[in-house]
């Protein structure tokens, strides 16, 4: 499974909104998709949110609500996890995007 994002329209200091999120070869059998951001630069999870998955191949702003990143100095890192789960919660692939934000 590979997973990517864009950050799009996201807005500086916990904007509620998940950013536009790409999903490819999810493992057959996958029935809620469990997602997950955290900050490497100080150790925060910022939360995420567990969608069920019908085959889409993206996620679109604001899919799910997550406190999104808020640096409080310079660019941080973000990480996004991605479980694929199925429909007992067993998990059947992990995949990982990072970025910085702000980007510039």
């Amino acid at each position: 499974m590979n997973v990517a994002f864009e950050w799009g329209p996201t807005k500086k200091c916990f904007d509620p909104k998940s950013p536009p999120i790409q999903i490819r070869n999810v493992p057959a059998g996958t029935a809620d998709l469990d997602i997950r951001m955290s900050d490497r630069n100080s150790d925060y999870a910022h939360g995420g949110g567990r969608l069920h998955f019908s085959g889409q191949a993206s996620l679109p702003y604001g899919a799910f609500k997550y406190q999104g990143p808020c640096p409080p100095q310079g660019a941080h890192t973000y990480v996004f996890t991605v479980k694929a789960l199925d429909a007992s919660g067993k998990t059947l692939a992990t995949a990982k995007a990072s970025r910085k934000f702000p980007e510039k």
